[in-house]
């Protein structure tokens, strides 16, 4: 069954029985409209909940200029598209109000993320693929050093 939007469906549901259909715009009673968003994962912290940061410029017609502003989206995602991660990006869509903040599901995964997408998002530096866990603790070893 077709959401009405151009989108590619997913494939069905493993267990039927245990799906939630309730919440699902593909195979449920979801019915989605009004805006389509596009954004990045930045957090997957909730069960069936991920956090979408889209970012857009505003006019500021004092200075003639262009300034960054960003907005956070709660969306709720389905069963059939459950495997995301931090740095994904993904559409989303609006929905009548799943709980207090929900008002959005996921549809489509745009982009996977990249090991390097991640580091910066989660701001933790990787280490050298090609460096050994020898080496990395030698260099430890040496900055330590060098700090005393």
């Amino acid at each position: 069954m077709a959401i009405g939007l151009d989108v590619e469906t997913p494939p069905e549901p493993e267990n039927p029985e245990e799906y939630d259909y309730e919440t699902c715009p593909f195979y449920g009673e979801l019915p989605v409209r009004g805006q389509i968003l596009e954004g990045q994962v930045v957090s997957t912290d909730m069960d069936k909940t991920v956090v979408v940061e889209r970012e857009y410029d505003v006019t500021v017609p004092k200075y003639d200029r262009q300034m960054k502003r960003r907005s956070r989206v709660p969306a709720h995602v389905p069963g059939v598209l459950e495997p995301l991660s931090v740095g994904d990006t993904v559409k989303i869509a609006e929905t009548r109000p799943l709980s207090k903040t929900k008002s959005h599901v996921v549809v489509e995964v745009t982009e996977e993320a990249t090991a390097e997408d991640v580091a910066e998002l989660t701001g933790e530096a990787e280490p050298d693929p090609q460096l050994s866990a020898e080496d990395l603790s030698a260099e430890s070893d040496e900055t330590d050093e060098g700090d005393e």
